[in-house]
């Protein structure tokens, strides 16, 4: 099962939060209680996205993190490399040497990789922006005939 971290997640969550309103200054305690996130983890998570350019800190007694680009500047890909480091399905696509003797000749290696850059530019494409609106749930009808309730974003919706 692919999956990302509990403080990914929280990532996204605070910063979806902090786009609502992207001249916003909040500070740790503000966007735990707003979210609903245990104030450790919050401070953590914003440490480390501040640490990546993500946010801007800002000291004083007014002080906090706000946005250091514009939403729509910044995507979802970013957001998870900064809390997760580089995305990747298997182990040995994600540019670190890997645990498996099959590697250098494994037939399915190709494969994942193309998935993995599938994967990457829909989380790139996909902005703090668009995190931040409301979606809409349509009927997606999938490969062999299945449907599937799923979340869709028209471009109209999208801004574009």
């Amino acid at each position: 099962m692919i999956r990302l971290t509990r403080q990914t997640d929280y990532g996204i969550v605070l910063m979806t939060l902090l786009a609502a309103d992207p001249e916003r200054i909040a500070n740790a305690p503000e966007l735990a209680q707003e979210a609903r996130l245990p104030q450790p983890i919050v401070s953590k998570v914003l440490k480390l996205l501040a640490r990546d350019g993500l946010l801007a800190s800002h000291r004083g007694v007014k002080g906090g993190y706000g946005l250091a680009r514009k939403p729509e500047e910044i995507s979802l890909s970013e957001i998870i490399f900064a809390l997760e480091g580089p995305i990747a399905m298997t182990e040995c696509i994600d540019g670190s040497p890997g645990d498996c003797s099959q590697e250098p000749v494994c037939p399915v290696r190709g494969h994942w990789q193309v998935i993995n850059r599938a994967i990457d530019r829909a989380l790139h494409g996909l902005s703090l922006a668009e995190m931040a609106q409301p979606v809409q749930r349509t009927l997606v009808t999938l490969g062999r005939g299945n449907r599937l309730e799923a979340p869709v974003v028209t471009e109209v919706e999208a801004g574009r």
